[in-house]
């Protein structure tokens, strides 16, 4: 796996983490930011051609 790759799976590994317990505290707000976030992040991968678990 590339350091591309990687980076991309760690941050969304946090952004993850993130928005749950942005949901768990009732923060829609940051929820929304968190998946947006990770709408980016798939974007990003898909644009580049990388597979990705989440």
């Amino acid at each position: 796996m590339g350091e591309f790759t990687s980076t991309i799976e760690h941050r969304l590994d946090q952004a993850y983490k993130n928005l749950h317990e942005a949901e768990s505290t009732g923060d829609q707000y940051l929820a929304d930011t968190f998946t947006a976030e990770i709408e980016d992040l798939h974007r990003l991968a898909t644009d580049n051609g990388v597979h990705i678990r989440h």
